[in-house]
């Protein structure tokens, strides 16, 4: 009983350290533009962006069912395996914060618990009906329709306030941003963090101390709220930049439609339940927001990087879920073995970050190659005056007065 008491209590500590990483990793979904476009300060924006996550986190527990009763067969789940799932999620989300690339910590848990529970009970003990309708699809559909939203929304906004002050117009749209990202910040709280909150559930229902098919305890719910919102206020500096300036330049017009389509996305989705990926939909209204304004771009080098980890999160995880759950089978030395290589690893990605520093003070700054596709683009369809990206004015021709014009004949 001393030995269950003990490996639950990792458990839940681990499961409380995932949703700290989900936090500072997912900051950049809710506050990139705000940050970028000088909306918001920084710190200012991840402080307001941790409350309403903390918020968010009491409004449903849709999603947490979703994880705790229906993706995996609870009979078939130990400890252990949640253990091991959990390992395989922190440490993508370390890796790919370290890159900057914003993946999706949730297809990083559901990987990961996919692959411990595989490898313990079999692939019988995977509901491939949940996994397909309620978290494969919303992986597609996520990103496609927030981005098709957005474009659209950027478009009618500025078509709307085509004839309207500039300075007046611009201020306008950067206070919207600011309801917006509030908005987003508590939709992100409805989302991931009841991810969290249905594997500490499931892990409980596995040790015998709750009953199956129960909901989340209001300890659990505490919990996992403020362990979303202390990440989040820590600052994913590194997929801020990435997401506010790596993808694309918006103005605040384009802030504001991609944050209000991107949040109305994650609502709708996580009254219905389904376990979307907040990152793919923010990241899918970014783009759909850039390309929205006339003579946008999306640097396509950076979103082709993105795209990767996203195809890559799944099977990633689960393999990494797999490999630990196999250590942990050897008894309490294998979960031992597991426990340390985690915090070994943690501190080497973390060492690693150390050797380039992303925070508030730089993260506005970015060294992202325009490339072929994005400078052909903004050659054909240049941006209205005083809209064009520094990176991109360097790369583009100039075509000035003093250009020889083509002889005639």
């Amino acid at each position: 009983m001393e030995n269950f008491s003990l490996i639950l209590a990792i458990v839940v500590v681990t499961a409380l350290a995932f949703d700290f990483t989900n936090g500072f990793h997912d900051t950049a979904n809710a506050m990139a533009t705000t940050i970028s476009t000088g909306a918001l300060k920084p710190k200012v924006a991840v402080a307001m962006s941790a409350v309403l996550n903390l918020v968010g986190a009491f409004l449903s527990v849709e999603v947490a069912n979703t994880i705790s009763k229906g993706l995996v067969d609870e009979a078939g789940i130990r400890p252990e395996v949640i253990f091991a799932a959990l390992v395989g999620a922190i440490l993508w989300n370390l890796l790919t914060w370290l890159v900057g690339l914003p993946s999706s910590s949730s297809h990083a848990l559901m990987g990961g618990l996919i692959g411990a529970t595989v490898a313990s009970a079999g692939i019988g003990a995977v509901n491939g009906d949940a996994l397909v309708t309620k978290v494969l699809i919303p992986a597609v559909a996520a990103p496609i329709v927030a981005g098709l939203a957005a474009m659209l929304a950027t478009r009618l906004t500025y078509k709307l306030g085509r004839k309207a002050d500039g300075r007046a117009s611009e201020k306008g749209y950067r206070a919207g941003q600011i309801a917006s990202a509030g908005l987003v910040s508590l939709a992100h709280g409805t989302n991931d963090a009841q991810k969290t909150m249905g594997v500490i559930t499931l892990a409980l229902v596995a040790g015998g101390t709750l009953a199956p098919d129960s909901d989340p305890p209001m300890w659990v719910i505490l919990s996992a709220g403020i362990a979303i919102a202390l990440g989040t206020y820590l600052g994913g500096w590194r997929i801020i930049r990435t997401m506010g300036k790596g993808l694309t330049d918006l103005q605040p017009q384009q802030g504001f439609a991609a944050q209000t389509s991107a949040a109305t996305v994650i609502l709708a989705s996580s009254n219905l339940g389904f376990s979307l990926s907040t990152t793919h939909s923010v990241s899918g209204a970014v783009m759909g927001a850039g390309l929205g304004r006339k003579g946008g771009v999306v640097r396509w080098s950076t979103a082709t990087r993105m795209f990767v980890a996203w195809g890559l999160t799944l099977p990633a995880a689960a393999l990494v879920g797999a490999l630990a759950e196999y250590v942990t089978g050897f008894g309490a030395w294998g979960t031992a073995v597991v426990a340390v290589f985690l915090v070994g690893s943690s501190a080497g990605i973390w060492k690693i970050s150390r050797r380039e520093v992303v925070d508030h003070t730089n993260v506005n700054e970015t060294d992202e190659p325009a490339g072929v596709v994005t400078t052909a683009v903004a050659a054909v369809t240049p941006p209205p005056a005083g809209t064009v990206p520094a990176d991109l004015a360097a790369a583009a021709p100039a075509q000035t007065a003093e250009t020889p014009r083509k002889a005639s004949v």
